[in-house]
């Protein structure tokens, strides 16, 4: 799963890419230093860009990453197993989203949305290694870049009795590429990754397709060397002791080229 990703670019790019973008987000001013990595275990605001099923207007919000698992409801489950639940529920794996009508990404296939990232975080199991080692991918070439994924909007009561509306999303995934599956290279959803799209594809998930469309979309294989990847320091609630960005690259002594997770005789780290 995809668990950790990076906004530490100006929101204001996404506007110059959808010029017709209403902006309904509550928080104008983010810190971009709090979104360097964007951790989805606690089901973080996040900004995403939908389509209005009212107006068909492209609009820019904040929504929880997180899909809240509404079909619980009801069932006598106690807040831990609904967050157990919504945390199997932060990505999509597409391959379930048009072929599979039980599942509940089939029923949402229509709820689409674009996840703004700067890049994202992977993390790297190397062979007899403690530690995994976190990576920084991005799509070179691109400040910002569009990941897509399915939203729904649910009704929620806050303390004083209002009801609001609020939007949870996941980001869709695909079995990875080569440099991908030689990052995500354990757990129990290992060799897989988020579906980077080039500019065009992502501007076509918010219009109105058809499921062959969508289809299509998922058959879609980023190219390996689109990508950019390096390994970084550490990530969640850390801070590098050499003032750096959690984003910029860190030498790990002694890591092996992607495709070799033994350590060995290799005595470089950075490719």
């Amino acid at each position: 799963m995809c668990w950790d990703i990076s906004l530490h670019s100006d929101i204001e790019i996404v506007k110059k890419a959808f010029p017709a973008l209403k902006d309904q987000r509550r928080n104008l001013n983010y810190d971009l230093s709090h979104m360097e990595d964007v951790w989805a275990w606690s089901f973080p605001d996040y900004p995403i860009i939908y389509r209005e099923k009212a107006t068909g207007e492209l609009a820019l919000t904040e929504m929880e990453w997180g899909v809240y698992p509404l079909y619980l409801e009801g069932k006598g489950k106690t807040q831990q197993e609904i967050d157990t639940q919504r945390r199997n529920q932060v990505n999509a794996r597409s391959e379930r989203i048009v072929d599979d009508p039980k599942s509940l990404w089939y029923r949402m296939k229509n709820q689409r949305c674009l996840i703004p990232v700067s890049g994202i975080y992977e993390h790297r199991k190397i062979k007899t290694w403690k530690k995994k080692v976190p990576y920084y991918i991005a799509e070179k070439g691109r400040d910002l870049f569009y990941i897509p994924g399915l939203y729904q909007f649910m009704e929620v009561v806050d303390e004083d009795g209002v009801v609001e509306r609020k939007g949870n999303f996941a980001m869709i995934t695909r079995s990875a590429n080569e440099v991908m599956a030689g990052i995500h290279n354990d757990g129990n959803n290992k060799h897989r990754m988020p579906l980077f799209l080039p500019e065009d594809m992502e501007k076509e998930w918010l219009a109105d397709i058809t499921p062959l469309d969508m289809a299509e979309i998922f058959s879609y294989q980023l190219p390996a060397d689109q990508l950019t990847y390096t390994p970084v320091f550490s990530l969640r609630n850390a801070v590098r002791m050499d003032g750096k960005h959690l984003y910029e690259p860190f030498e790990w002594q002694g890591l092996p080229p992607l495709g070799n997770d033994d350590p060995g005789s290799v005595q470089t780290s950075l490719f």
